[in-house]
């Protein structure tokens, strides 16, 4: 249950980063221990459909992973968590478990706990391919949200802005096929 004399964190890792879609009063890059960034969940509504699904990032277990933290005000903290669970599971499934993680950041080291949407590894869009296959679904992905394509050269060039860097996105990216 949120507190609604603090401030919300929200930790960002994908599309969240570029393209919040709620209200906030600041941001911060940050870090989260024990989960990194990962093609892990197919997209069959924002990034792809039925008969070709996309990919889309979700935290997994293991590692760690650069994005931002967004401050929310306290009284737009309910608003903003009904917007985000609608946003992640899509239809009321849970394809993102809500959880309150330790979050440390990066300009103050001052940790706090930001609510991140973690892939949910028993739902059945949970997949771990390669690199080289994620690459080619995410060639061929295009959704409600646009082309997955897309949602990948986003992401890294909003990385890049930030001054982070995702070893396993450049990775993917390089294996596009030329358009």
């Amino acid at each position: 249950m949120q507190d609604t004399t603090k401030p919300l964190h929200v930790f960002a890792y994908g599309s969240l980063i570029w393209r919040p879609g709620f209200t906030h009063d600041g941001m911060h890059p940050a870090m989260l221990r024990g989960f990194h960034r990962r093609f892990c969940l197919w997209s069959r509504h924002y990034r792809g459909t039925a008969e070709c699904p996309g990919l889309v990032l979700g935290l997994d277990r293991g590692g760690s992973c650069r994005g931002v933290v967004f401050r929310v005000p306290p009284e737009a903290a309910p608003a903003v968590l009904d917007y985000l669970d609608a946003r992640e599971n899509l239809g009321g499934e849970v394809v993102y478990a809500r959880r309150m993680l330790p979050v440390r950041l990066l300009d103050s080291g001052r940790m706090v706990e930001a609510v991140a949407y973690v892939a949910n590894r028993t739902h059945r869009a949970y997949c771990r391919p390669s690199p080289a296959e994620a690459a080619a679904a995410i060639a061929r992905g295009i959704g409600q949200a646009g082309s997955n394509r897309d949602y990948l050269l986003n992401t890294l060039s909003h990385l890049q802005a930030l001054g982070l860097r995702d070893a396993g996105l450049d990775r993917i990216a390089a294996l596009l096929p030329e358009l």
